[in-house]
């Protein structure tokens, strides 16, 4: 279809969501002036009020941060964090920040499950401090006026389709950024590093040590760039390459999405006594696009959730990334054929073993990417990508190469961070990621010449320090954080295969 033809259909459905134009801010404000109220704040540790933290023996408080570092006496925040202390005060040696992704992934109960991988002589010497970062759960959410469960959707089979994407990512962008612009425009990556420079200075610290994970990552290669001299013992696991964040992290996904599909399709092949979908991968995977060009027109809508040709291709990005997860797609696919077919469907289930995968907040998420990078603004471009991208990637083309609220979105208030130094961090990266691809990590690998990159092999996983995985990988990360030695060279650690569902 013509280019113009497409912006006409566009712009009909976007007529009164144009892109919010705001006057940009200051570039820098690594140095501004007046912190030393945040600086001198004294923290107030109480329980988490959350059971698995409070299971865990941590303490919770709130950290005041200056909404804009530029203009510190005015509008401020507080990020909320958790602290699960050293279990031997007479070894501590610091803190240890984490991230889970996302962006928009609330963190503050992360190190609950991070510490399960780790050795008794790491946890041994660090607090771990969770975290959920500006504009995430605790410390004071993004609020939009228009409640959509995630910000990014497939494109559908069509440019009315598109259309409609593309007027929900202009009608997100308008009430994300109307309904509070100044903060809208300051839950940013950028930001995020300065609060976790700040925090590192509350506890007494003259170093940071940190495990990101996914988008976690590229926050922490943020700080390495922002402040080199504070960064310790990093580990970046799923690594993003800051170059392609975030329109080309996301197309990225297309590729390794679809060959993930083809890889659970192997497994359910061998369970169709149990799930029906087919007897060879080739008849299952047939029998996922079917599905998907089924519910078009056959939309459900319940609990808050859609299911329809833009939202099942979510859903099996949300279930891909792990083999452990294997059954919960097949369930998830067999719960949505049957409401596509006109049967029953319980909606608040089906939501339920997505969300609690995938708890990301769309608000968030918007905000921070959207804040950190601009993106391309022509729908026509996207549609484009979307249609060349079909023939190789039928079912997560769309996805990857869909119009989002960003294209909606103001300038950013300072430029993205260049991500070029000599940090000495440990990057983990998996050939079969389904969210970060491996060319990713192979390329912050190369940004930061000093690091050492331990590549996980044969696994279809995002996430690879997890208990049992690979106990090659966790040893070198468990080394790394104990004693601050790394491999001489860059190392291949294969999986524990016992660990993946028959």
């Amino acid at each position: 279809m013509p280019a113009r033809r497409i912006r006409r259909l566009v712009l009909g459905a976007t007529l009164l969501t144009a892109v919010v134009t705001l006057p940009a801010g200051p570039a820098n404000a690594d140095a501004a002036p007046g912190l030393d109220r945040f600086y001198h704040q004294t923290l107030e540790w109480k329980p988490c009020d959350n059971a698995a933290l409070d299971a865990a023996g941590a303490r919770c408080a709130g950290v005041l941060v200056p909404l804009d570092y530029n203009n510190p006496d005015g509008r401020t925040l507080t990020v909320a964090i958790s602290r699960i202390a050293a279990t031997d005060p007479a070894r501590r040696r610091g803190i240890l920040v984490t991230n889970p992704g996302g962006p928009g992934g609330a963190g503050l109960a992360m190190t609950v499950n991070t510490q399960k991988a780790m050795s008794a002589d790491v946890r041994a010497q660090y607090d771990l401090i969770g975290m959920d970062p500006r504009g995430v759960g605790r410390s004071d959410a993004v609020n939009c006026t228009i409640p959509v469960p995630t910000m990014l959707f497939s494109a559908g089979f069509d440019v009315f389709g598109y259309a409609r994407d593309t007027a929900v990512a202009a009608a997100l962008a308008t009430a994300c950024v109307g309904t509070d612009p100044d903060k809208a425009r300051n839950i940013t990556t950028r930001n995020t590093a300065r609060d976790m420079d700040l925090i590192r200075s509350l506890f007494g610290e003259t170093k940071l040590n940190y495990f990101g994970a996914s988008y976690g990552t590229y926050l922490g290669a943020v700080y390495t760039q922002m402040f080199g001299d504070h960064a310790d013992r990093m580990v970046f696991d799923s690594a993003v390459d800051p170059d392609r964040y975030y329109v080309g992290l996301y197309q990225d996904m297309g590729a390794i999405n679809e060959y993930a599909l083809d890889d659970w399709a192997k497994w359910a092949a061998r369970h169709d006594d149990q799930y029906h979908f087919g007897s060879t991968p080739e008849a299952v995977r047939a029998w996922v696009e079917d599905l998907i060009r089924r519910s078009a027109g056959h939309e459900i809508y319940g609990s808050g959730y859609l299911v329809d040709e833009h939202t099942i291709p979510m859903m099996l990005l949300a279930l891909l990334p792990s083999p452990q997860l294997n059954p919960n797609l097949a369930e998830v696919l067999t719960m949505v054929a049957s409401g596509v077919a006109g049967g029953p469907i319980d909606m608040d289930a089906l939501k339920a073993k997505i969300v609690s995968v995938v708890p990301l907040d769309a608000a968030a998420m918007a905000a921070i990417m959207c804040g950190d990078k601009a993106a391309p603004r022509d729908p026509a471009w996207y549609y484009g990508n979307v249609e060349a991208a079909r023939p190789t990637q039928p079912v997560f083309g769309a996805f990857a190469n869909n119009i989002t609220a960003c294209a909606f979105w103001p300038d950013p208030v300072e430029p993205p961070t260049e991500i070029r130094n000599a940090a000495p961090v440990l990057i983990v990266a998996n050939v079969h990621d389904t969210r970060t691809a491996y060319s990713e990590g192979l390329a912050l690998h190369t940004d930061l010449t000093e690091s050492r990159l331990v590549t996980l092999a044969d696994t279809r996983i995002h996430g690879a320090f997890r208990p049992n995985l690979s106990p090659c990988l966790n040893d070198i990360v468990n080394t790394y954080f104990a004693t601050g030695v790394r491999p001489e060279q860059d190392v291949t650690c294969e999986p524990d295969f016992s660990w993946f569902p028959q």
